[in-house]
């Protein structure tokens, strides 16, 4: 049986993983008959959001790894406990915690630093030759971990799709329904939220994902 692991930035779209992104990636894997296990960085949130509001909760704190648990019902691993002889692919679901707890993509754009502790786990699975999935605005640390060259989407959004491309990276534009493979570097990327309008057309891309990741593994 095959062994997925899956990447997870806290809890809450707008400080954390998209519940509803990491919620649709679990689930395709279970159907497909793999397991998975969950794995957050022990670090500080970049900030709180107050999900009911969208306002920073000013002077709060949260862990990235025990907020994460939520989602993972408390089965979860922290980042350095990776033991990637055992896993065959790892896939990374969005959320601006990827872009505010596994880099600072959200206050520094194309000038961005992915974290350390995701640096070494990301980069375990590329230097093994490991397939990796990005959903949503995680492809934003592809150029990154990847080097120049490195293919992946975000959807639309120009701003974006213009700062993966200035990191070094070759963007495609895709739909809410569409994946993009570097077959070569083993990498697959799909917009999910940053172009659905429903929890279904999220799952449209993420499907896809998930069975391309499970086929290059």
């Amino acid at each position: 049986m095959k062994n997925i692991a899956v990447l997870l930035a806290g809890c809450g779209v707008y400080d954390g993983s998209e519940i509803h992104e990491a919620v649709l990636t679990l689930l395709t894997l279970s159907q497909a008959g793999v397991h998975y296990q969950c794995f957050a960085p022990n670090i500080e949130q970049m900030h709180v959001v107050n999900h009911l509001t969208g306002e920073v909760v000013q002077g709060a704190k949260r862990n990235v790894l025990e907020e994460a648990a939520r989602i993972a019902r408390g089965n979860i691993k922290a980042t350095q406990a990776l033991d990637i002889d055992k896993f065959d692919a790892l896939i990374i679901p969005g959320g601006f915690g990827a872009a505010k707890n596994l880099c600072n993509f959200a206050v520094k754009g194309a000038d961005c630093e992915v974290a350390p502790e995701v640096t070494g786990f990301i980069g375990a699975f590329r230097d093994a030759g490991k397939p990796v999935g990005f959903i949503c605005i995680s492809p934003v640390m592809i150029p990154k971990l990847y080097g120049a060259g490195a293919q992946g989407t975000i959807g639309t959004d120009e701003g974006t799709a213009a700062a993966f491309t200035a990191m070094g990276g070759e963007h495609h534009r895709a739909c809410v329904d569409e994946i993009v493979v570097d077959e070569k570097r083993k990498i697959v990327s799909t917009p999910a939220y940053m172009l659905a309008d429903s929890i279904a057309e999220a799952q449209s891309g993420i499907d896809k994902l998930v069975h391309k990741v499970l086929a290059l593994a």
